[in-house]
């Protein structure tokens, strides 16, 4: 009974999107590991990279938080803001990568960071 109960629980969860925020830690090894097999850059370099990123991953994780404490639900302010964020960290990001590795970043590495979510039909329903 015991097991069965388990399964529905855990069953209810996913199905409701029990998705878990990865740590900022499990993040930055991620964008680590990516970047470093994509360029392979010097130890110094992927250092500064590692920092980058977990100053920018703190910083949306921080806004993120605030705006919900706030209840503020304005999901285009908070896109916008995150897209503000992220422009300045890809700004700073361009000390350390070419411009070739930048469109690499941009159009291969960055996109495959993003949480999937499934197959959802549009509209979210």
């Amino acid at each position: 009974m015991f097991v069965i109960a388990a399964f529905a629980i855990i069953g209810t969860t996913q199905a409701q999107g029990g998705f878990q925020r990865r740590t900022v830690e499990e993040r930055v090894k991620s964008v680590h590991d990516k970047i470093d097999s994509a360029f392979k850059p010097e130890a110094v370099k992927m250092t500064s990279i590692d920092t980058l990123f977990t100053s920018y991953y703190k910083a949306t994780d921080a806004y993120r938080e605030e705006m919900m404490a706030s209840g503020n639900t304005d999901r285009d302010a908070m896109r916008a803001k995150m897209t503000e964020m992220a422009a300045a960290r890809d700004e700073k990001l361009k000390q350390f990568l070419t411009e070739e590795q930048m469109k690499t970043w941009k159009e291969s590495i960055e996109p495959s960071m993003r949480p999937q979510r499934g197959n959802r039909p549009p509209g979210g329903q």
